[in-house]
This record gives C-alpha cells, structure tokens and sequence, in this order.
C-alpha cells in the first residue's frame, strides 16, 4: 500500500510540474529546425526556420565559443558581480541596480510584443541548451537564463551610458550610512592618476563610400569599431523570415551591433549629442525621508531599498542600500551641499527593438523608421545601401532642452527650465545624408567635418546637439584619405582604412624640433639627442615595423603627453595645441630624453625597430589576461589612436611588460560592397574562440597584424564550399 502510495505521488508530482522535464525535450526538438556551419575561419553561419530558431542557434554558438564572456556581461547587466567577484564591486552593483531594476524588466517583458518575447524565449532557450548539453561546463552565477534578462543588456556599446556614471561618487554617496548623503561631496580631483603613457582612446570609424566615387559604381562601408579586444565576435545569422544578417555581435546579445545585410550596412561609432545631464537637487530631510524643489514645490524623494550580495572568503555575505531618487533620476553624488541626480535613456524595451529591428532593414526608409525609435543614445551611424545611398546620424537619442542654459555641467535641479522637453526628431538632428563629397566619415569626432564641404554647420545647430567640440587626429585624418578620390574599391577601401600617416605629430614634432636647433652648441642635450633628432627630422610621420624612427617617436609621445598634461589643462588648452603652441623647450626636450633612456633600458638600445616593441599576443581566453614578454607575439605596425593612426592599436591598463601589446583598437573590421550581390571582407583580433585548444583561437592573427583582410562567406553556397562543420545545436 505505501509503494502504490509513493508511486501516486511521484506520478502527481510529475503532472504538477511539465515543465521540467519537458524543457530540454522542447529544446531539442527546437535545435532540429537549426543548422549551424562553421567555415574555415571557425566563423558560425547559423540558419533556422524562424528569427527565433536563429537566435537559439546564434546565441548556442556563441556560448561554444565563450561562455564565460556571455554569462559575465549579464552578471555585470544585473549587478551580480560581487556575487562572483567580491565586495570590491559592490558599487559597480550598486550602479546597475539604480539603472536596471529586475522587478521593472519583467514587467516590461510581460509587457512586450509576441515577436520580441519570441525572440528573447529563444536567446534563453539557447543559453540553457547549451548548458544542458555541456554538462562540464560551469557556470559562475547564472545557472539558467530566463527571457526577461535579454533586456537588462539591451545596447551593445563597449562602454554605455550608465559606465559614465562615477563610481567613486556612488561609494561617496552611498558607501557610509546606507545613502543619507553622509559620504561627503565628490571630489573630482581626488581620481586616479592617468597610466603615465596617456590612455588609448576608445570609439570607432566609420566611412561610407557613394556609386560616383567608387569604381564599379557600388557604395561602400568601413565598419571599424575600436574596442577592447574579444569584445565582439564574428558572426552570421540567417531565417527563413527574412533575416540575413552579418557582422560584430557583443556577448551574449540576439542581434548583430555591427554589420550588414544583402541590401544595407551600419556602423555606429561612440559619441553624438549631449545625451546625459545632472541635476543639483535641494534636499530637506522630512520625517522618516526627504523631498526635494521644484518649481516651487517640495515632492518626495523616491527611496528604494537595495540588496547587494558579495562572496567573501568565509560565504555569502549582504550590504543593503537605500537609494534615492527624483524626478530627473537616481542620485548619484553630493555636490556644493546638495544632491546630484543623473538624467539618460532608460527604455530597454525600444532599445532591444530597435537593436534587432534593424538588422532586418532593406532599404533607407525601413532603416530610418526603426531610427526613430530613438533609443540609440550613446551612438552615431554610418549608413550604406544597395541603392547607392549613404547616410549619417549625429546621435539617436537626443532630448530638448533651454537652449540658453549650459548642460554641460550640472544645473538647478528646482527649475522646471532646466528640464527636458521631449526628444529632437530625426528630421531636427544633425543628419548628412547623400553629400555631393560623396563620403562620409565619423571617427568619435565632431560632425562638421563629416562630409567636406558638404558638412553641417557649426553655427547652425544648439551646442547640446555635439557633445564632440573639436575634430581628433583620426578625424583629420579620415578626411585626407576620403577626399577628391572617384576610385575606391573594396580593397582601396581598406587601404585607405590602413593608411600609415600619423598627423598628430604635425603638432608634436615641429616644436621638438625647434627646441633642439635653439640650443647652444655646447649643452649637454645637443649631444646626447643629435643622432634622435636627426632619425625624427626625416621621418616622414608613417608606421612600419621596421621604423626606428617610429618606435622613437611613440616613446617621446608618451613622455610629452605625460609631462603636458597637467599644464595643457591648467591653461585650458588640448594637450596636442598646447605641445605646439606653449610648450616649453626643457619639457619637449626632457620628454624626448626620458623616451631616449626608457627604450635603451628596456631593449638595450634606444635604435629598436617599432615591430619589436608594439607586438600582438594572446595568452588565454581570459578577461583580463595579462602579457608576458618571454612569450610568443606578432609584430604589429600599426599605432595608437592617439597619434591619429585609423588603424588603431594600443594598450590599456598598468603596463607591466616592456613591449607594447596591444589590448584595445581594431578589433572586428569589416569592409562592404553592395552591388547586386553583396562583397565583403573582414578580420578579427585573434580568432572567434576563446579556448587555446581551439584552431580558431589565434588562427586569424597573422592576418590581423598585417591588414590582410579575409573574404567573407555570406551566400548559402559559400558557407557550404568552405564548410568545415555542420551540425544542430547539441548534436
């Protein structure tokens, strides 16, 4: 009686929850309508009969490729990295959490069109397929994705709004009582020192090439992101409804961020218009709370409580928060007294659709209907198309304000003037749109160089709408190499994208140059930097490996960044006008001496070739993994963003190796060709997989350092030919 019992039991027990067992059966049953095929590059080509079969399939294959960066950028989304990381990134949590609140999310989903729950069923799907059929594999934290998470990480920028926020103002704020504001006001200038070598830039270039100015009358598209490297993969996904879609994907997303399609191209490049303002907010306390002014009416601080779990040697331990916020947003800081509240884009919903919508795009009019939902907001886009027409716009998300009052610091929080009045239409911002140039270029810089002659007008425009005030070096580079040219190809392209020129030593040498000449005959320094300034004097401002000159002028750039930076903004001066222009004679020179020494120290010689200093290495498929000098690595010519290289190439981070390895720039570049079929070619900083076992792990890194771009499998045949294996996700 009590077996038959027991049997009833776990019979009920099995009826009362389906879904359990059922799943990994739906899953597999799912993974049949897929095909993934890798080609000879480890490339995924993912196919499925619907967007959300591709999606399972796409985010499968990236999860065979690193799992670890997928499962980490959505610890980071949803603040959980204390959780696996310890306290020491406790505020980081705590800055997510103020933006991303898990309870509103899911509301948000519940919320959500049928088609986009589809696709965010099938990006979990995915992840927990693969988990279910990789047993060994161990998750740090997320041991099962759910639907909802796809829009805490809706955006796929490098570094998105949120990351602006300060995180030493947070701990401030929030770190001594719970958030009462008791942590003192932020002081800026108590942040961290700069590395002493400057810090590589981050951003992207982006180039559209028009029919007249190319030579088989197709337009073209440079997608160029700048990023730390393995941030993206390379990628392809594919549905029998209409989506065909290649490029850059960020870990563990469902859709392309960087790419193109049989009929168009975008590239988003860092930057556009003032898209995050903060408030000064006058804060009385009242009661068990506080409120705040506006308009001449004290309203309630909003306080949400929030719980930070960090591991410890010991366990799990928690730290609880009370966080507040305004109208205007989440307070962030004290300053001058009173609380700062920072204002930006939060609507993950439209970001996640506008992120996938348009990949599906096929022509100008689609794409810029999905633009406006103007959720882009810390981007700009370059556009191309199969019907020769391309495209730029200066931002997405851009919100009106008093055009009278300076954004560009925090402003009175109680003035309801001082608010934000909607959002600029598309047709109110700036905007390029088939220049008589016949290109367009953005390289992080301002928009008024864009297209030439064509370019818009700085006058003509509310200073908000650029947060970029000046060009950069890449800028006035990009312009050199785009202009009065009607013969670009595909490969011209690239070369073009790969040109050797380094202009912002058109500021940097010349002073040098003079300072050295101005010295009498007899000082110590015209004889022990005679054969240097004679090695700059005729360099003609190019990278090669084989450049002494080269790795001479990097090291002086260094040091003269170094030395300028403090005084360049004691003056309020760029630090490349302020070498040119107010420099010292003893601070380029002395610069030029320090880099003299620290190459000799370090290669024996201060006459070292730049390929035996600026070296590519890839260690392991860690985040974060270091470089070590006794090991294997690839000389790269091209040079930092700094100096104006398009090709850029530099490291971030303490500098513990003599060598220069590169961690930051080129990345995933592609170039496009949209004639009748579409042409493209492209290369990855490494190769796809993470794992050193792997043979795609370093098998595209010869040709990365080199330029030599590979050509791309886009057509269905194409991905067959050079196929190496086919196979259904757990299969």
């Amino acid at each position: 009686m009590k077996t038959r019992f027991r049997r009833l039991l776990a019979a009920s027990l099995l009826l009362a929850a389906p879904s359990l067992p059922a799943q990994p059966a739906r899953w597999a049953q799912q993974a049949q309508r897929i095909t993934i095929m890798r080609d000879q590059w480890g490339i995924a080509h993912v196919y499925g009969k619907t967007d959300a079969d591709a999606v399972f399939g796409m985010v499968y294959a990236q999860a065979e490729d690193d799992f670890n960066r997928v499962e980490t950028n959505y610890i980071n989304a949803m603040g959980r990295l204390a959780e696996v990381e310890g306290e020491k990134e406790l505020w980081r949590d705590l800055r997510m959490k103020l933006f991303i609140d898990t309870l509103d999310i899911k509301k948000q989903y519940a919320a959500s069109p049928a088609w986009l729950k589809a696709l965010a069923t099938g990006f979990a799907d995915g992840l927990n397929y693969y988990l279910h059929t990789h047993p060994d594999v161990k998750p740090r934290l997320i041991t099962r994705f759910e639907p909802w998470m796809a829009l805490t990480f809706s955006e796929g920028s490098i570094g998105g709004d949120i990351e602006s926020v300060n995180l030493r103002g947070i701990e401030q704020f929030y770190g001594a009582r719970g958030g009462a504001g008791s942590g003192g006001d932020f002081d800026a200038g108590a942040e961290a020192a700069p590395s002493p070598f400057g810090v590589e830039p981050g951003g992207s270039n982006g180039f559209a090439i028009a029919p007249g100015n190319t030579t088989n009358g197709h337009a073209l598209l440079m997608i160029n992101p700048h990023t730390s490297f393995y941030f993206r993969p390379e990628i392809h996904m594919a549905s029998e409804e209409g989506l065909d879609a290649y490029g850059a994907v960020t870990w563990g997303q469902f859709f392309i961020y960087q790419g193109f399609n049989s009929r168009l191209g975008w590239m988003h490049t860092s930057g556009g218009g003032d898209v995050i303002d903060e408030y000064l907010e006058t804060v009385t306390p009242k009661g068990n709370g506080f409120t705040y002014r506006h308009g001449g009416v004290e309203k309630p601080v909003r306080a949400r409580t929030i719980v930070l779990p960090y591991k410890t040697a010991s366990g799990m331990q928690r730290r609880t928060v009370t966080a507040y916020f305004t109208q205007h947003g989440p307070i962030i800081r004290s300053q001058d007294g009173k609380w700062v509240a920072v204002a930006m884009m939060q609507e993950p919903l439209k970001a996640l659709q506008q992120s996938y919508l348009r990949t599906k795009a096929k022509d100008y009019a689609s794409f810029r209907k999905v633009m406006e939902l103007r959720t882009n907001s810390s981007n700009n886009t370059v556009y191309a198309d199969a019907d020769g027409v391309i495209s730029y716009f200066h931002g997405n998300f851009i919100p009106k304000r008093n055009a009278g009052i300076d954004f560009s610091k925090p402003v009175d929080g109680s003035d309801p003037k001082n608010d934000w009045q909607g959002l600029h239409t598309l047709d109110e911002m700036i905007t390029v749109h088939n220049p008589k140039s016949g290109w367009i270029m953005n390289t992080n810089n301002w928009p008024f160089t864009a297209s030439g002659g064509d370019s818009p007008r700085i006058g003509d425009w509310p200073v908000y709408m650029s947060e970029q005030r000046d060009d950069n070096p890449r800028g006035v580079h990009a312009v050199r190499v785009l202009q009065n040219r009607k013969d670009f190809t595909l490969d011209g392209l690239i070369g073009a994208a790969y040109d050797s020129y380094l202009p912002a030593f058109e500021q940097l040498m010349p002073p040098l140059i003079a300072a050295y000449d101005a010295l009498p005959a007899g000082d110590s320094l015209k004889t022990k930097l005679a054969e240097q300034v004679a090695q700059l004097r005729g360099w003609d401002y190019r990278f090669a490996a084989n450049s002494v000159p080269m790795a001479l002028a990097n090291a002086y750039g260094e040091e003269v960044s170094q030395a300028a930076a403090a005084p360049a903004r004691a003056s309020g001066t760029l630090m490349l006008d302020f070498v040119k222009t107010k420099a010292p004679a003893a601070l380029v020179l002395g610069a030029l001496s320090r880099a003299s020494d620290r190459l000799t120290r370090d290669f024996g010689t201060w006459k070292t070739p730049w390929g035996e200093i600026n070296r590519y290495q890839r260690l392991s498929g860690e985040i974060g993994a270091g470089f070590d000098d006794n090991k294997p690595s690839v000389a790269v010519p091209f040079a930092s963003a700094n100096w104006g290289s398009l090709a850029a190439f530099g490291q971030t981070g303490a500098r513990t190796t003599k060598r220069i390895y590169g961690n930051r720039g080129n990345s995933f570049v592609a170039t496009v060709d949209f004639g009748p079929k579409v042409r493209a070619k492209s290369v990855l900083a490494g190769g796809v997989n993470s794992s050193p076992s792997s043979p795609y792990f370093f098998n595209q890194a010869e040709r990365y350092a080199a330029g030599n771009f590979k050509d791309v499998n886009f057509y269905r045949a194409d991905v067959e030919k050079n196929a190496t294996r086919t196979y259904q996700p757990g299969k």
